[in-house]
């Protein structure tokens, strides 16, 4: 698949639940970004909130997050009470295809709308988190999803995945959607020259709308 980096994706949640959210209020990444950043549209009227930004080898802001609603805390696998948190995530990819690292070291992965599904999943997953397992094998059990997620970006044509058509910039696109019992999670692309991936809980994604940010420090 083509991708930034695993490694450079969102780090999932400690058992505590702190996870994207930590970085929370912290806004100089955003701004060093040389791409625009996109959040859910004027539609919708709640809080929004900055997650955190990943970099490549080089220091280039790759991707980054941004949330809407209430700040998840971790869902325990199998709780069958509705979660009372309503979030969506909304993740912005830089499109780019596979470059030099500006010290001449190596080369940088090219993204793709599987780029924004993955980092969508794994976003997902880290306010996830198995409630009736010994604390030695949850590592092991997050291991196994993130591979699991990233097996499922990696096949956007899969049986998996359906079509959703949604407003980007009041324009309808395509977008690739998937629930799980964890949530949803949705990538497509924009013409603005990045990808989009989104996740969330408890916030249909079925009426959700993306346009760019027209000022990320207002997020603060």
């Amino acid at each position: 698949m083509e991708t930034t980096s695993r490694v450079g994706a969102t780090a999932p949640a400690t058992e505590g639940g702190q996870g994207l959210a930590a970085d929370r209020g912290t806004v100089d990444g955003y701004l060093r970004a040389p791409f625009p950043w996109y959040g859910l549209d004027e539609a919708f009227t709640g809080p929004r909130w900055l997650m955190q930004v990943g970099m490549a080898s080089d220091g280039a802001v790759e991707h980054g997050a941004i949330g809407h609603g209430d700040t998840p805390s971790v869902l325990h696998e199998g709780v069958s009470a509705e979660p009372r948190e309503k979030f969506a995530a909304v993740v912005t990819v830089a499109a780019h295809p596979s470059r030099r690292v500006a010290d001449g070291s190596g080369l940088l992965e090219a993204t793709s709308v599987s780029s924004a599904a993955w980092l969508a999943g794994v976003g997902l997953l880290s306010f996830t988190w198995p409630g009736q397992m010994d604390h030695a094998l949850r590592d092991d059990w997050l291991e196994q999803q993130t591979e699991a997620a990233w097996e499922l970006a990696d096949d956007l044509d899969g049986p998996e995945w359906s079509r959703l058509s949604l407003p980007v910039d009041g324009v309808a696109s395509s977008f690739r959607y998937r629930e799980s019992e964890f949530g949803w999670v949705l990538a497509g692309s924009t013409e603005a020259g990045v990808h989009l991936g989104a996740y969330g809980r408890g916030m249909s994604a079925y009426g959700l709308g993306f346009a760019v940010v027209k000022d990320i420090s207002a997020y603060v």
